[in-house]
């Protein structure tokens, strides 16, 4: 139970006072915290507008004359607003989260990546050695290997794409069946680390080749 600083009132935790609606600074989980049902699926336009119109509410500026405890309660709500829409608006750290929430880490039998991204890791990883040794010589090599890098990156948005439509499909699993218990549940989990671990390495993929191509356009 955790007690109103304006109404006194005492309530469960929740983001807003039931009574008179003033923020109570509650420790929540994410999806309580904007009010949500713990589902993976989420309507951006839904979620945003909730974000608002509770951000309105909690906004530290209504309560600046207010006692230090209420101020403290808007302040920490807010703050605890702002990082559940920050998390569950992106598809991927809300995966990340939802694994979290249920006892897990991404890391936990997940160790190593699948053998054809692993393949691909090294092809990119030697196109940026030969781009980086091409830049530093003179004529055409570095901007064919440049064109071949670009060319890389387009098709890994393309392969990011489709693990995010994995993860869509992912998302409506857990939503329909993720009461399930044993073997059901074990390979509902493994997907979801699968699909977000191979997001994340074509990620961090993307933002080796900008720098790459950043540095070869500097130089």
């Amino acid at each position: 139970m955790i007690k109103c600083q304006a109404c006194d009132r005492e309530q469960q935790p929740r983001l807003l006072c039931a009574q008179c609606g003033a923020p109570l600074g509650a420790g929540l989980d994410l999806f309580a915290a904007l009010g949500l049902p713990r589902k993976l699926t989420i309507d951006p336009a839904r979620l945003e507008q909730t974000y608002h119109d509770l951000g309105r509410r909690i906004h530290p500026d209504r309560f600046a004359s207010k006692s230090v405890r209420l101020r403290d309660a808007s302040l920490r709500a807010t703050a605890l607003l702002t990082r559940a829409y920050r998390t569950l608006r992106d598809p991927v750290s809300r995966g990340l989260y939802w694994l979290e929430l249920n006892g897990h880490k991404l890391a936990d039998n997940n160790k190593s990546v699948p053998a054809d991204l692993a393949e691909m890791v090294f092809e990119v990883q030697e196109q940026l050695a030969d781009l980086r040794v091409a830049r530093d010589g003179s004529g055409g090599e570095a901007e064919r290997l440049r064109g071949a890098v670009d060319e890389r990156r387009t098709e890994l948005h393309r392969m990011i794409e489709g693990g995010s439509r994995e993860l869509v499909q992912n998302f409506a699993r857990w939503d329909a069946h993720g009461g399930a218990n044993g073997a059901g549940r074990d390979a509902l989990v493994m997907e979801l680390k699968l699909v977000l671990s191979k997001i994340a390495y074509l990620r961090t993929l993307i933002r080796d080749i900008d720098r790459e191509l950043d540095s070869a356009q500097a130089a």
